[in-house]
């Protein structure tokens, strides 16, 4: 609290989805009230991180600033990177040399690829965590494509899936290959499991499934049985990490590092800490939510709801999240959407072909509308609380 003016500090660390939402869903909360909302990130280009493949392919994306979506919300953007944090003291480190105080600070830092469990891969792959690298490396793409050559994308999740059908599509003379642990698309249902496999043989899409790889060389992956698989350009997609910054200063964060909280999302041990998005570790009865904006933006806005509530000496009710859907890219003209349980198991509808492009478009569409509508509205928190299958937590 600034003893002069009486203000309520809050500090909102990362400006991506969870944390551009949370600082101007609260800032319009909030209004009424003596705060002010500063928001930290070290670029002042909002990135579309659901868009990374698109513009590792060779798309180009509209340029938004975040000052530029933040006005005339009033809230204060800093340009720059946390290094540090003092929980005891409050106090935010920044790489410009600045120093910001908080009484509640919202934690947004996220995460990325994580390319130091396997040796050469954070020499020799490229990520997709940022688009200046995304765009070099479709720039390589298309020098390599004109040569007819080769292309590795370690990951068989849904990012891993994004990116090789869309790098395929783009540039049909391309070898290009996608290796995962286990079979693409294995957490949908038959069905939509079975349009997914056919999109990847139409784009002719070579699947190495079940391999696990020991080593990245500048022009090839070695796998753990030996096999040599040559590459011109790698794309890791296999895992992601957090931030450090929590568990360096003794906040309870979890195996990965994520920071574990309550059931109304505080840190457990630093209730004026408050993390959203990839960031939390956050449980629900059927288990602790895996990073996706699916539910990272439900948090950030749930997030900004209950603080404002709490400013006001309101209660709060426990955060709820159910899943509703998987959906899944397969190049600018297929898709597959798998509607699941809360708990993300498959549920017996899906969605494939021009359908499933038109929603996936609708329910992935950028955010930046979202953002600038809810400096005067109040939007919808998210598609689902679960029903029955979270309210053990309520």
């Amino acid at each position: 609290m600034n003893a002069t003016t009486n203000t309520h500090e809050i500090a909102v660390l990362g400006a991506g989805y969870t944390g551009m939402m949370a600082a101007v869903r609260l800032a319009r909360r909030t209004r009424k009230l003596n705060v002010r909302i500063t928001l930290v990130n070290p670029s002042e280009r909002f990135t579309e991180r659901l868009r990374m493949h698109q513009v590792a392919a060779g798309q180009e994306l509209a340029d938004h600033r975040i000052p530029d979506l933040l006005a005339g919300s009033g809230v204060v953007f800093h340009r720059a990177a946390a290094i540090a944090l003092d929980a005891a003291a409050r106090v935010v480190t920044l790489d410009d040399g600045g120093a910001l105080h908080y009484d509640t600070l919202i934690y947004a830092l996220g995460s990325h690829t994580d390319t130091t469990a396997v040796p050469g891969a954070d020499d020799h792959a490229w990520t997709l965590d940022d688009p200046r690298r995304a765009r070099r490396f479709s720039q390589r793409l298309t020098e390599i494509a004109a040569a007819a050559g080769t292309v590795t994308v370690v990951g068989g999740g849904l990012t891993g899936i994004e990116a090789a059908t869309e790098i395929a599509e783009a540039h049909p003379g391309l070898t290009v290959t996608l290796i995962g642990a286990a079979e693409p698309g294995n957490m949908m249902g038959d069905k939509a499991r079975a349009h997914l496999e056919r999109a990847l043989d139409r784009l002719r899409i070579v699947r190495r499934t079940g391999a696990q790889v020991a080593k990245v060389l500048p022009d090839a992956v070695r796998l753990t049985t030996g096999e040599l698989i040559a590459s011109d350009l790698t794309l890791w997609t296999a895992g992601v990490t957090v931030s450090p910054l929590a568990g360096q200063v003794g906040i309870a964060v979890d195996e990965r590092g994520r920071i574990i909280t309550d059931t109304t999302l505080r840190s457990v041990s630093h209730p004026e800490i408050l993390p959203i998005g990839d960031a939390a570790a956050i449980r629900m009865p059927f288990g602790v939510l895996h990073g996706t904006c699916q539910s990272g933006i439900p948090t950030a806005a749930y997030t900004a709801d209950a603080l404002a509530r709490r400013l006001r000496g309101k209660t709060v009710r426990a955060f709820r999240f159910g899943y509703f859907h998987q959906p899944v890219s397969l190049g600018r003209k297929d898709a597959v959407i798998q509607f699941t349980n809360a708990d993300d198991t498959p549920r017996r509808w899906y969605l494939k072909g021009r359908a499933a492009v038109a929603y996936k478009e609708m329910v992935s569409a950028s955010p930046v509308p979202t953002y600038k509508l809810s400096k005067h509205v109040t939007m919808q928190a998210q598609l689902s609380n679960g029903g029955r299958a979270t309210r053990a937590l309520a």
